[in-house]
């Protein structure tokens, strides 16, 4: 694995500085098709939230609406329905509003890490007309998910409702994927945008800073963006057109002023096994990895970005690597690879895009459409978890808080288990892939059959080894 290939001294400084470093929020690496051992594009990313949680994974199948059926918006905005939904898989962090994460029909993933802007607050803005109709927030990536065939349709859907409603959170950052291509798409609260492609042969490391630095927008095969996006910088004084040097995004828009990120800086080293001084000088966009990513080792990175035993009032809510592979069909080619929880506490486990269906234990138990709605998402905290029967990710989780309170003997009696599985998951993907495509090709509810029951079955195991390791 290309991440041990980094010097002994190397892994032990980074060990020992991340131990010792802050609590962050959320982060994301994200590999070019080149860039892989496989061909296909990744996205690795953790989810960092606080307070009190639940986690609900779910299939959604696809929904048809009538004529004349509309969106409504988490603030009162709406606008048409389309005929016809693509269906996704859903991670629904409930009560949040920019924790979810999706990978729909198309083999299009959508992930976001908040990057805070300089702009002005809401209510300035939306006095100058900036953010309308109540803006546009929680229900963006679902949108994207709703509708977009590929990476560069959801980038572009994205803009458009960005530029008609206005964008309610400070800044972020979503990362939109598909098996061919993924694209980062930076967003300032109100109108302003820019999506960077990143380059097929080259990993990008993404904290929760801005890192879309140079843009030109005349090269439309890699730069989408808000047309006024640098006059409105040089108008604000932001940007000085006539000073040294281009326009700079993340300079101009980002509340840090493009200032280094400490996890960035680390996770360029751990992809680039190169070691990089503190402070560094300005970090390049995307690297050339030191070998060709996999699943495993995108996931390592996360693992040593946000350590086992880092004590935070923002922990880590799910650990997730997008395997997006083009050459098969969509319902083989993409998987969502996940963790429930800390990945460095967790299992990795496959969920094929084309399952039918997720066990009753890992999502809530309403009908699809309650779920589907903002009354029930934004349902009070109290009254949920009094309701809710307990869900696979909260059992995860009580043996990650065992784990944080021994990190000694529980950590590795949990890790020795997760490896295993881990491995016999990543040997078996060939031969189900296989057996997935030649049913396929007699009638793809059969193929959609199997990939349930062979994801079910790994989820059920490890089910029966996390309550082993509490002892339940």
């Amino acid at each position: 694995m290309y991440v041990r290939a980094l010097s002994t001294s190397l892994s032990l400084f980074l060990v020992v500085f991340l131990v010792a470093s802050p609590a962050f929020g959320c982060f994301a690496v994200v590999v070019g098709r080149l860039a892989s051992e496989d061909g296909s594009v990744l996205v690795g990313h953790a989810e960092q939230d606080r307070g009190q949680v639940i986690l609900s994974f779910r299939r959604v199948h696809r929904q048809l609406f009538p004529e004349g059926a509309l969106v409504r918006l988490e603030r009162g905005g709406s606008l048409p329905q389309v005929r016809r939904t693509a269906g996704f898989l859903w991670s629904e962090l409930l009560g949040f509003d920019y924790s979810d994460s999706f990978l729909n029909d198309f083999g299009v993933s959508v992930v976001s890490d908040f990057c805070p802007s300089r702009e002005d607050g809401h209510k300035t803005l939306a006095r100058r007309g900036e953010i309308r109709d109540g803006g546009i927030g929680y229900m963006l990536r679902r949108l994207i998910a709703e509708r977009a065939h590929t990476a560069r349709d959801g980038v572009a859907l994205a803009g458009q409702l960005i530029e008609r409603f206005g964008y309610l959170d400070s800044g972020r950052t979503y990362v939109i994927a598909d098996p061919r291509e993924a694209w980062l798409l930076a967003v300032a609260r109100g109108r302003r945008w820019v999506a960077r492609r990143v380059p097929d042969d080259q990993v990008v490391l993404l904290p929760n800073v801005y890192v879309i630095d140079e843009v030109h927008l005349e090269n439309r095969r890699d730069f989408l963006g808000s047309p006024d996006l640098v006059d409105y910088a040089a108008k604000r004084g932001w940007f000085n057109p006539d000073g040294p040097g281009g326009f700079r995004f993340d300079v101009a828009y980002g509340a840090h002023g493009g200032a280094p990120d400490e996890r960035r800086w680390k996770g360029h080293q751990l992809v680039t096994g190169r070691p990089i001084l503190w402070p560094p000088p300005t970090l390049p966009f995307g690297v050339r990895p030191a070998r060709k990513m996999t699943v495993l080792s995108v996931l390592e990175v996360l693992r040593g970005v946000i350590p086992a035993n880092r004590t935070t009032g923002s922990p880590t809510q799910e650990g997730a690597v997008f395997q997006l592979r083009a050459g098969l069909p969509r319902e083989i080619g993409c998987v969502y690879w996940r963790t429930s929880g800390e990945p460095s506490m967790n299992v990795l486990l496959p969920w094929y895009l084309g399952i039918d269906w997720t066990q009753q234990s890992y999502h809530q138990a309403v009908d699809l459409s309650t779920q589907l709605s903002l009354a029930h998402h934004y349902m009070r905290s109290s009254v949920r978890f009094e309701r809710e029967a307990p869900l696979a990710w909260q059992t995860f989780v009580s043996l990650q808080s065992r784990v944080r309170g021994d990190p000694q003997g529980a950590l590795a009696s949990a890790r020795s288990v997760w490896s295993s599985l881990e491995r016999r998951a990543f040997s078996r993907q060939r031969s189900i892939d296989e057996r997935a495509a030649e049913l396929f090709a007699i009638r793809p509810s059969l193929a959609r059959a199997y990939l349930s029951r062979c994801c079910a079955e790994l989820a059920d195991e490890a089910m029966r080894e996390v309550r082993r390791l509490l002892g339940v």
